[in-house]
């Protein structure tokens, strides 16, 4: 796959040895049938024709991959019942099951690594986590929205979206989405997104850079309340993002690392 925007000056976005890759993947790892569904627009949409490109090419691969191709202003029904606000958006659903994982923007560079991997969590029904993390993901009781802002060349950030898609599919109460903060301006600026990875909960909690699961799963139980009191470790991680936001002055988004690997 190609990184970043080069996707746009090529005919076809998979070379044959990616696309023999992914064939071979899909056909060992996954299960039950996907639909990957894509909203766009033809007018005012920079990248919709890259992520229908991405979608149709990944379709291709497997019989057990479907496309659902939808334009937002002809399909507003569909798009209220898969609460698609803006486009381009891409949603891996299970052929029986709907699962709250989205991406807004083009699924491109770093970003298509965990496009592939949604399609595989999706298609076994399994979120690949530490079972310790589901039994904690499954206590959490409100709705619950995770958006993670990226980029395309940032190399932390897919970790911490496939986090969050993990978590949507554990419990029916999240709904997580990956934001492509450089297509989507103004929600940048509204959410003081300078450094990326910046993650989103229930439009108030921030935490800026890639974290370990348990600090993931820590972040949302206190921003949901089901504790009040966060950890030395999560504190320093949120006074960062707090002393990152008052200095925003919105640009191209820099890649941020805490530096913590799951151990």
């Amino acid at each position: 796959m190609t990184d970043g925007r080069r996707i746009m000056s090529e005919e076809r976005l998979l070379s044959k040895e990616d696309a023999e890759y992914l064939k071979q993947r899909f056909k060992e790892e996954m299960d039950k049938p996907v639909r990957i569904v894509v909203f766009i627009k033809e007018v005012g949409c920079r990248y919709c024709k890259e992520t229908v490109m991405i979608a149709k090419e990944v379709s291709e691969l497997d019989d057990r991959i479907s496309l659902y191709l939808y334009k937002i202003d002809e399909n507003k029904d569909k798009a209220a019942a898969y609460d698609v606000d803006k486009v381009p958006a891409t949603i891996i659903v299970g052929s029986d099951v709907y699962y709250k994982i989205r991406f807004f923007g083009v699924p491109s560079g770093h970003e298509f690594a965990t496009y592939i991997e949604d399609i595989i969590n999706v298609s076994r029904r399994d979120p690949n986590l530490n079972p310790r993390t589901v039994e904690k993901i499954k206590k959490i009781d409100k709705e619950t929205h995770i958006q993670v802002f990226v980029t395309p060349t940032c190399p932390y950030c897919p970790r911490m979206v496939l986090m969050a898609h993990q978590f949507a599919m554990v419990n029916p109460l999240i709904k997580s989405d990956m934001v492509e903060a450089i297509e989507f301006p103004r929600l940048s600026q509204k959410y003081s997104v300078m450094g990326v990875p910046r993650t989103i909960v229930n439009e108030v909690n921030a935490v800026v850079g890639l974290i370990p699961e348990p600090l993931f799963v820590e972040f949302l139980y206190y921003s949901v309340g089901l504790i009040s009191q966060p950890s030395e470790r999560l504190q320093q991680v949120l006074r960062q993002t707090e002393m990152e936001a008052e200095q925003v002055n919105y640009a191209e988004p820099e890649h941020e690392h805490n530096d913590e690997e799951e151990s």
